[in-house]
C-alpha cells in the first residue's frame, strides 16, 4: 500500500491545475450544480443522409455489413438486425437501463462489465462503412444508414443513459459523422436531421471540455476537434455560435499539441494504440479545414504532429503495419476506411504523413492508401526514408534498427502519469516477427486482471521481490513514478547497435539495463542491486512449443541464452497471458529466471 507521502508527490506531480479541472468538475456534476445536468434537447427526426451519387475511389469496407465488429476483433452476426445499443455483447443479456440520468451510472459494474463495451456500437463506425458501401454501389446501404441512425435517437433520448455518459464518446460520434458527410459529398447541402443530430452532440461536449482537459490524454484531443469540426460546419451554415464553438476547438487543438506532445513526438500516454488515436483525430481535423478552406493550424501545431508521426512510423513494422504493444491498448481504430487488420497501423501513418509531411510514410502500394482515396487527399511524390534508429527521450524509448530487427527499449521518462510499470521492458522483432512481446491490457473493468497486465510481471523486463516497479493508487494512476537516470545514448559499436538506461526505485532498488543489437542477434545485460528477497527476469515469447534445455530455450532457429555471475534459483518455461485486441486474451510462452 502506498503512504501519504507517495499520494502528495504523486498528486504533485499530476499538477494543481489538472487535479482542480477534474476535481470541479466532478464536485459539480455531483450536487447537481453542473450545467452539463440540465441539458435537454427534442430527439433529432430523419432522414440524416441522402444515396450517394458518386462512384467508390477505393474497395468498401466489409464491416457491419452481417455483423457488429467490437474493438476491430470480435464478430456479432446482425441477422438484418439493427445493434441493441445498449448491450455488452460480452455480457449478453445484461442491458443497460436507457432512461437513467448519465451521471448515476458507473463506468463498471459487476453485470454490465467495462461499459466500453455498451459504447462500441455507438461509436459510429458503422456510418463510415455503410458510406463507402453506398458509394460502391450498395442501394441498400444508405437506407440501413439512416434506419440505425433513427433507432440509435429513438433508444438514446439526449442525455440519457450509457451513451451519454462520456464526453470524449460523443465526440467520436461527431467526427465519425463529419466524417460520413464528407464522403456521402453531404456536407455543403445536408439533410437537418443531420445538423440537429450534430448541434445536440456538440450541447453535451462544450460544458464538459474543462473535465477533458484535466485528463491530459485522447479525451482533451478528441473533445476539441469535434468542437472544431461541428463548430465550423454549423458556422458554415449561417449558425453564429459554429464560430465561437470552432474558435474553442482549435483554440484547445493548438494548446493540446504543445502541451501534450513532446517536441520529439511522443504522447502523454505512452501507449502506440492511443498515439494512433490521436493521429486519426488531428487528421480528421486537418481534412475538415482544408474542406472548409480554414486558417492554416500554427507551424507549431504541424510540427508536433510531424513528430508524433516519425514516432509511431519508426515503430511500425512496414511488412505488416504491426508495432509493439506497448502501454494501453483499448480497442481504439477511429478511421477504419479499410479492411486492413486492427494491428495495421500504416493506414494512419500514411495519411498524418500526407497531411501533415508532404510525403508518403510507405512507398508500395496497398490497403493503408486507400484512406488518402476516401478522404480526397491527393498523394504527394515525396517519399519518407525508411525509418533508422531514433531515440525519443523526451518519453523513454528508445528504438535501434538493422535491416533485419528492430528492438524497443522502453525506460521511465515520465512526465505525464505512467500507464503500466514497464520500466527497461524490451520488445524485439526479427523479420517482421514480435519474438519478444509485451503482454498488452485486455481490458479496465476487471481489477484482477487489470493489475496483472499493467503490473511489471507482464512485461520483459525484472521484478524485485514479487511487487510492482511502482505502487498503484487506483484503477488508472500509479504513484512514485520512476525516473531514469543518465542515459547511454544509441551507438554503433562494431557492427552491433547499443543502448542502454537506468533506474532507482523507492525501495532502493537498482536496475541497469544494456541492450546490443546486431544483425543476427540482441544481447541484454541486466546489473541489479538492493533487493530484498528476489528477482525474476521474464522474457514474454511469441506463440510456439519453445523448448528449455539448460540455460537455452528453443522455438526453430531461434535461441535464448541465459548467463548470471549470482546462481539461478529457478529457470523455468510458463504460460502467460497476452492480449493483442481490447477483450481478447490468450495464451503465450514465457522464460522466468529466478535469482536469490
Amino acid at each position: 500500500m502506498a503512504g501519504m507521502a507517495s499520494k502528495v508527490r504523486t498528486a504533485l506531480a499530476l499538477g494543481p491545475k489538472s487535479i482542480a479541472r477534474v476535481g470541479s468538475y466532478r464536485l459539480a456534476v455531483k450536487l447537481g450544480i453542473s450545467p452539463v445536468r440540465r441539458l435537454t434537447a427534442e430527439k433529432p427526426q430523419g432522414p440524416f443522409f441522402r444515396p450517394s451519387e458518386v462512384g467508390a475511389p477505393a474497395p468498401a469496407v466489409s464491416a457491419w455489413r452481417h455483423s457488429a465488429r467490437y474493438f476491430g476483433w470480435f464478430e456479432k452476426p446482425l441477422n438484418g438486425q439493427i445493434p441493441n445499443w445498449h448491450e455488452n455483447p460480452f455480457f449478453s443479456g445484461h442491458m443497460a437501463d436507457a432512461s437513467a440520468d448519465w451521471w448515476t451510472i458507473p463506468d463498471f459494474d459487476a453485470v454490465r462489465g467495462d461499459i466500453k463495451g455498451i459504447w462500441e456500437a455507438s461509436r459510429f463506425d458503422w456510418t463510415i462503412a455503410f458510406a463507402e458501401q453506398s458509394r460502391a454501389g450498395d442501394a441498400e446501404a444508405c437506407q440501413r444508414l439512416n434506419t440505425w441512425l433513427a433507432d440509435w435517437t429513438e433508444s438514446n433520448p439526449p442525455y440519457k443513459g450509457a451513451n451519454w455518459k462520456c464526453g470524449q464518446e460523443a465526440s467520436v460520434r461527431l467526427m465519425h459523422l463529419c466524417i460520413t458527410a464528407l464522403m456521402l459529398g453531404q456536407v455543403n447541402m445536408p439533410e437537418k436531421g443531420l445538423i440537429d443530430l450534430i448541434r445536440i452532440h456538440l450541447r453535451r461536449i462544450a460544458p464538459t471540455l474543462s473535465y477533458a482537459l484535466g485528463q491530459n490524454n485522447n479525451h482533451g484531443t478528441s473533445e476539441a476537434a469535434a468542437l472544431f469540426m461541428g463548430g465550423a460546419w454549423l458556422s458554415a451554415l449561417g449558425d453564429k455560435q459554429g464560430a465561437r464553438l470552432a474558435s474553442d476547438g482549435r483554440k484547445w487543438l493548438e494548446e493540446r499539441a504543445r502541451v501534450l506532445i513532446e517536441t520529439d513526438g511522443t504522447f502523454s500516454q505512452y501507449s502506440v494504440n492511443y498515439h494512433r488515436a490521436v493521429l486519426d483525430t488531428y487528421s480528421m481535423a486537418e481534412v475538415w479545414r482544408r474542406h472548409f478552406d480554414l486558417p492554416e493550424f500554427s507551424g507549431e501545431l504541424v510540427s508536433r504532429i510531424s513528430a508524433a508521426t516519425n514516432w509511431l512510423r519508426t515503430m511500425v513494422m512496414a511488412q505488416t503495419g504491426e508495432a509493439p504493444n506497448m502501454g494501453h491498448n483499448d480497442g481504439t481504430r477511429l478511421l477504419a476506411l479499410t479492411d486492413t487488420d486492427y494491428s495495421d497501423f500504416r493506414p494512419a501513418v500514411q495519411l498524418a504523413s500526407t497531411l501533415f509531411d508532404q510525403r508518403l510514410a510507405f512507398e508500395s502500394d496497398g490497403a493503408f492508401n486507400h484512406a488518402l482515396a476516401w478522404l480526397n487527399v491527393a498523394t504527394p511524390k515525396n517519399i519518407a526514408s525508411a525509418p533508422a534508429s531514433q531515440l525519443f527521450d523526451k518519453g523513454g524509448f528508445s528504438v535501434l534498427r538493422n535491416s533485419n530487427a528492430m528492438a524497443v527499449m522502453r525506460y521511465p521518462r515520465f512526465r505525464f502519469r505512467p500507464a503500466q510499470a514497464d520500466a527497461l521492458h524490451v520488445d524485439l522483432w526479427v523479420g517482421g516477427r514480435n519474438v519478444l512481446r509485451d503482454a498488452g491490457s485486455y481490458n479496465y473493468a476487471d481489477m484482477r486482471w487489470h493489475a496483472y497486465f499493467t503490473g511489471t510481471g507482464s512485461h520483459n523486463t525484472i521484478q524485485f521481490d514479487e511487487r510492482d516497479q511502482m505502487p498503484r493508487l487506483g484503477r488508472f494512476l500509479f504513484g512514485d513514478w520512476l525516473q531514469a537516470g543518465p542515459v547511454d545514448p544509441p551507438a554503433q559499436t562494431g557492427d552491433a547497435q547499443t543502448f542502454g538506461a537506468r533506474y532507482h526505485d523507492r525501495c532502493g532498488t537498482s536496475h541497469q539495463r544494456q541492450i546490443s543489437l546486431g544483425q543476427n542477434s540482441l544481447t541484454v545485460c541486466d546489473e541489479v542491486s538492493g533487493f530484498s528477497n528476489k528477482a525474476v527476469l521474464r522474457w514474454r515469447l511469441c506463440p510456439g512449443d519453445w523448448i528449455l534445455q539448460g540455460n537455452q530455450a528453443h522455438l526453430g532457429g531461434d535461441t535464448i541464452s541465459i548467463e548470471a555471475s549470482a546462481p539461478i534459483k529457478r529457470m523455468e518455461m510458463l504460460v502467460g497471458k497476452e492480449s493483442r485486441c481490447y477483450m481478447r486474451m490468450t495464451e503465450t510462452p514465457m522464460l522466468a529466471v529466478e535469482l536469490a
